[in-house]
């Protein structure tokens, strides 16, 4: 087992935790890392390793956010379920709906077409704009949803569209669920919020069906790299996850429209003069 190939998946999970969830595009990141960091590993597998690598992230998720998000509860006065919760998962399933269906039909027709430098950096200047944009049109306005169980089954569904989106590389599933809610008249928070929700089923499904495809038969170095990104992407995300909340109550997320602007500035013009080929 090559020791570098493990350090090669600990920066990996970092870049990973950190990316997933702020909106900036996790995808538009890898490319850039990868260009830099080469792994020796089958392009079988790292094709399985950027989605599964995700299920550590996920993990994050369900710790922080166990006590909202579990629908049990041992209060027998309420029937041992939380009714906040159930409703949740309902909205939960209903904007899960659009991604799932689409997502069986054209993942790898994606993969295949929209993977490449330029889908990303498009996309993620056009998001960085559109953050900008909504965030100056919101400065006259207030959020009319200022928590969760305040969203609306039409609401969720709006928003699983917006995830649709996120399937072409670069656009970033966190950030076109969360202009979705801001454009729906969310609050910060709760955009961020049941973005992070969302990311369970979603990613979770992704996963499984990565997995399916390469199949179980790892190699014993395959399996600590995908360990090793999984367990750091679990830790980066628990502080990624609480900077996000800290940080959108009292800011709002232009900042994150110029990042996501320089970057797909820089991703063009390394591709054009110094990556493309001859």
């Amino acid at each position: 087992m090559q020791i570098i190939e493990l350090i090669k998946a600990l920066f990996y999970g970092i870049v990973e935790g950190i990316t997933e969830w702020l909106p900036v595009s996790s995808t538009g990141h890898m490319i850039l890392f990868e260009e830099f960091v080469k792994f020796q590993q089958s392009d079988a597998f790292m094709e399985m390793f950027r989605v599964v690598i995700q299920l550590g992230a996920i993990l994050a998720v369900v710790v922080l956010f166990w006590d909202k998000i579990w629908p049990f509860c041992a209060d027998k006065k309420q029937n041992y379920l939380k009714k906040d919760s159930w409703n949740l998962w309902f909205r939960i399933l209903v904007a899960t709906m659009p991604a799932l269906v689409l997502g069986l039909l054209l993942d790898d027709w994606l993969d295949a077409h929209f993977y490449n430098f330029v889908t990303v950096a498009t996309m993620l200047i056009v998001y960085g704009v559109l953050f900008i944009v909504v965030e100056n049109g919101r400065k006259k306005t207030k959020p009319h949803v200022s928590s969760l169980a305040q969203l609306t089954y039409r609401d969720a569904f709006i928003i699983g569209l917006w995830q649709v989106l996120a399937m072409i590389p670069g656009t970033s599933r966190s950030g076109a669920t969360i202009v979705g809610g801001l454009l729906l008249g969310a609050s910060r928070a709760v955009a961020a919020e049941f973005t992070f929700f969302l990311a369970i089923p979603v990613m979770a499904g992704a996963s499984l069906l990565k997995v399916l495809k390469f199949g179980l038969a790892f190699s014993g170095e395959e399996l600590a790299v995908l360990l090793v990104g999984m367990v750091v992407a679990f830790w980066v995300s628990l502080f990624a996850i609480r900077f996000l909340m800290a940080y959108v109550k009292r800011h709002d997320f232009k900042v994150f429209g110029w990042y996501r602007i320089v970057l797909g500035v820089i991703l063009l013009a390394y591709y054009f003069l110094l990556a493309k080929p001859a």
